[in-house]
């Protein structure tokens, strides 16, 4: 089931990150295992893994400054936070960065396991989708882009794309928050929803140039995009 796969585990606790190594390996993913950001990077140039499971806290260079170099040159490789922080600014943070998802230590294998087969299902259904028209936008979800009539192109996160994709495959109806919270961020606890707050916020403003398109918060059930 994970024939070629290849992560990149960047995990300073030896012992843990062992643990994880082995475990993932039994799963049959290639697992290639750094104990610091640096000969993490270098592993990424290097090696070209398939995803990336990062912890934060890591000499030489932690995860969220390791993530911002990768996103800089790659903006589709997935990205899973490990981090024994829980504060939602940290959350946030990660997730603002480019982060795809994010676990809390303690987690167990077969959480990660799933996550992983998430994000890069996630990423095959990116490169089927051809581009969306949405008003006077045009929406490359592959490349990640919004392009507004003759306009230069609008960067999107790998989140906020898949975020407006499913609010547009779910146009003028109730996008339910529990549900997409736990499609894009594998769970629906208060980190994740005011994760989520941010990135409706972001995408109204970089959709505000077409008044016709809005993103409502029906309270108490989710978004709708209506236009």
């Amino acid at each position: 089931m994970a024939e070629n796969i290849t992560i990149l585990l960047a995990e300073d606790e030896a012992a843990l990150g062992q643990i994880i190594k082995e475990s993932l390996e039994t799963r049959d993913f290639n697992v290639i295992l750094c104990e610091d950001g640096v000969q993490a990077m270098e592993k990424y140039q290097s090696e070209s893994p398939d995803v990336l499971v990062l912890d934060v806290m890591m000499p030489k260079k932690d995860g969220f400054t390791l993530a911002k170099e990768i996103r800089a040159i790659d903006d589709t490789v997935p990205i899973i936070f490990l981090t024994a922080k829980s504060q939602t600014a940290d959350v946030v943070e990660g997730f603002s960065i480019g982060g795809n998802d994010y676990l809390k230590k303690p987690f167990s294998m077969e959480e990660l396991i799933v996550r992983i087969h998430n994000l890069l299902n996630r990423a095959k259904l990116q490169k089927q989708t051809e581009i969306i028209e949405l008003g006077d936008f045009s929406f490359d979800f592959p490349r990640q882009l919004l392009k507004y009539k003759d306009n230069d192109d609008i960067q999107l996160t790998h989140r906020e794309a898949h975020l407006l994709y499913h609010l547009i495959k779910n146009k003028n109806q109730v996008l339910d928050r529990s549900l997409i919270l736990n499609k894009l961020w594998g769970n629906d606890d208060f980190f994740a929803a005011r994760s989520m707050d941010v990135f409706i916020s972001k995408l109204r403003k970089k959709l505000k140039a077409d008044e016709r398109i809005q993103i409502i918060n029906v309270r108490g059930y989710g978004y709708k995009l209506t236009m």
